[in-house]
């Protein structure tokens, strides 16, 4: 098993940074800082990236690769996830609804999926292979058992996949048909079938369960591994399909969030970090929480991300 100790690249710290999404098209980064509500667009300037993780242009004084934030669009109480459609309008995830921002930074609700009034809020989402957007809940006073995972329709209907979930989280799907999903207070990543003509799913199976941390977002490499942020570690696993751990990536924060592939090569790790919770002497021994970390996965060991399906602009 290889170990790659990652780097904090972002300008600017997050409260609880989560949901970082790779924009090809317009060669840029988007993310959420869930409790303040924003959603941010930046620039990744990577270089040429070492293994040690540094860069090769650049004097030793800027040869960290960086990670500059250009747009912050406020959502509300919070933002939970961003997915870009073709055209660069964004689809959001709200408290309890989905809401599009214009590419004139306009914000217009879409879709209520929760009752505005339950303790609870949507969590993360992704977009299936034909673009549709499924999304995760939580609840905020706790594991409950019962929180859901629909997908939005290209007609504005809800349907729900699951409804007994502790927490959802991280969601992705292979080339062939798999669909994965984590549930972070259950400690696992299971896997079904996944039609995405039809959207019809498969029975659900378990992949892998952790004992020393929480499953929280996830991302797929060109091989077919999951890379999977694991909450209270300061890791992101890289696992088999067979559930074998395979690589760990270390950025020594405890609120290690979420991963995505970036880049013209979709080669280098940005894994989200938060520092919510934190008290003031955490905070000073931590100074990097709530960055933006950086892994040259694709130096270190020749890997390359999956693309991400964009959000096919149906349904809000």
């Amino acid at each position: 098993m290889t170990t790659i100790f990652a780097l904090p690249a972002s300008t600017d710290v997050f409260e609880l940074g989560e949901g970082p999404f790779w924009d090809a098209d317009r060669d840029r980064l988007l993310w959420v800082d869930i409790p303040s509500g924003n959603v941010h667009a930046g620039r990744v300037d990577l270089g040429t990236l070492t293994p040690d993780g540094t860069s090769l242009t650049g004097t030793a004084d800027t040869a960290r690769v960086t990670i500059t934030t250009d747009e912050t669009h406020a959502i509300g109480e919070f933002a939970t996830l961003v997915v870009p459609d073709a055209d660069g309008r964004l689809l959001v995830g709200a408290r309890s609804a989905l809401v599009v921002v214009e590419p004139d930074g306009t914000v217009r609700p879409a879709v209520d999926v929760l009752d505005p009034t339950e303790e609870r809020r949507l969590n993360d989402g992704a977009c299936d292979p034909a673009g549709r957007m499924l999304v995760g809940t939580l609840a905020l006073d706790g594991p409950t058992g019962s929180e859901v995972l629909v997908r939005l329709e290209d007609d504005g209907s809800l349907t729900t996949l699951d409804d007994d979930l502790q927490l959802s989280n991280g969601l992705a799907w292979t080339p062939d048909g798999t669909f994965y999903s984590a549930d972070t207070e259950a400690d696992v990543i299971r896997a079904r079938a996944y039609d995405a003509e039809t959207g019809e799913v498969g029975p659900r199976r378990e992949v892998v369960r952790f004992e020393d941390g929480k499953p929280d977002g996830l991302c797929l490499d060109s091989d077919g591994n999951l890379w999977v942020a694991l909450y209270g570690t300061g890791e992101v696993r890289c696992v088999s399909p067979e559930g074998e751990v395979l690589h760990t990536v270390v950025t020594g924060i405890p609120a290690t969030t979420s991963v995505a592939f970036v880049g013209p090569d979709l080669d280098v790790l940005v894994i989200t970090t938060g520092r919510e919770g934190l008290d003031a002497d955490d905070r000073e021994a931590l100074p990097d929480a709530g960055r933006i970390f950086v892994a040259p996965v694709g130096a270190e060991l020749g890997l390359r991300g999956a693309p991400v399906p964009l959000w096919n602009g149906r349904g809000a």
